[in-house]
């Protein structure tokens, strides 16, 4: 396995042989940085640490971006059977699995990522961005001075509409449900089961239950279908006193339309963990708005993910040589 040293901890790739499969044991080259943990998980698995060459079988990819170079690796390396990903989220893979999806599924690599491995961090976040906003905690921090009057609203017993249906939305339905909330569910195949929601609605159901919802949270993959699903009429179907959190991706939302929607008083509040651009640059609007709370992407921090992706990474190592499914697969066709 060959680690090369990027600007930052994630940028580098680890390639976990197949022992019985391997024709030479190879050295072990690893950069003096701070991949680690992964070596070890690696090695926790079973895997063989060697530097990726023809006889590499799988590939652990440890930078967020880098799409072009880890493509180029792929197309090189076409002995890889096994591709693991290191975040939840594969948007910014989607030029890669648009080429993999082209393929015929006994010539491509099986692609993993990090879904299911983050949900409860990012499931907590989501509910202290729900109760802040509820609560009207970001604009009462800012005012810096005793209310006049009191003012909030209780999650207790509200309706809420849970956008998504994976790892993130089961595990924030777990924390939601000592509050005894009606949840809705929106996925893309309504028939399938989700433990913990009141309904499921499919992708063409969802808006007319709007006017009814005092609480939406967005949990859902970015793909081409989701992208801005929330805009300015999904905003102003809404009633007065809802409040919006979106903890999946920015390019999900119009900003705009939000910053329209909360200037004008359309919805009472929103947690944003992510934007669209992210980073937002300074001056924006939007941070001027003293209702919102926004927390630059921080549901899921590198000290919480950094033992999560390494047990994922043993996991899938074990996995991968024992010839056994695999956890967090991703559909390449579908980009998620």
């Amino acid at each position: 396995m060959q680690q090369r040293h990027q600007q930052h901890d994630e940028g580098r790739y680890l390639t976990p042989h197949a022992p019985h499969r391997a024709l030479h044991p190879g050295p072990i080259a690893v950069a003096p940085t701070r991949g680690e943990a992964f070596v070890d998980a690696v090695r926790a698995g079973g895997g063989d640490v060697q530097p990726l060459d023809e006889h590499t079988r799988g590939l652990v990819w440890l930078s967020q971006t880098r799409s072009a170079e880890l493509a180029e690796i792929i197309h090189n390396h076409p002995g890889i059977e096994w591709l693991q990903l290191p975040w939840a989220g594969v948007d910014a893979f989607s030029s890669l699995l648009g080429e993999l999806a082209a393929k015929d599924e006994h010539s491509r690599p099986v692609v993993t990522s990090a879904k299911g491995a983050y949900s409860e961090p990012v499931a907590e976040h989501a509910l202290a961005l729900v109760l802040a906003a509820l609560r009207e905690v970001p604009q009462k921090a800012r005012a810096a001075r005793w209310q006049e009057q009191r003012t909030g609203l209780s999650v207790f017993g509200n309706r809420v509409l849970l956008v998504g249906a994976g790892g993130v939305a089961r595990a924030f339905l777990d924390l939601l449900a000592a509050f005894r909330c009606d949840v809705t569910v929106v996925r893309r195949d309504p028939t399938q089961h989700v433990e913990g929601a009141g309904s499921i609605v499919g992708h063409d159901g969802w808006r007319e239950l709007l006017p009814e919802i005092d609480v939406v949270v967005v949990a859902a993959a970015h793909t081409e279908s989701t992208t801005r699903m929330w805009g300015a009429t999904e905003f102003a179907a809404l009633p007065e006193h809802a409040v919006f959190v979106n903890i999946a991706r920015g390019a999900l939302v119009d900003i705009d339309a939000l910053v329209v929607a909360l200037q004008e008083g359309q919805i009472a509040g929103a947690g944003l963990d992510v934007t669209d651009p992210e980073p937002l640059p300074d001056g924006h609007p939007i941070f001027d708005i003293p209702q919102c709370v926004i927390t630059s992407h921080s549901a899921d921090t590198p000290d919480m993910t950094k033992p999560l992706l390494a047990a994922r990474v043993a996991h899938n190592t074990q996995a991968f040589l024992s010839g056994v499914a695999l956890r967090g697969v991703v559909s390449v066709e579908e980009g998620y």
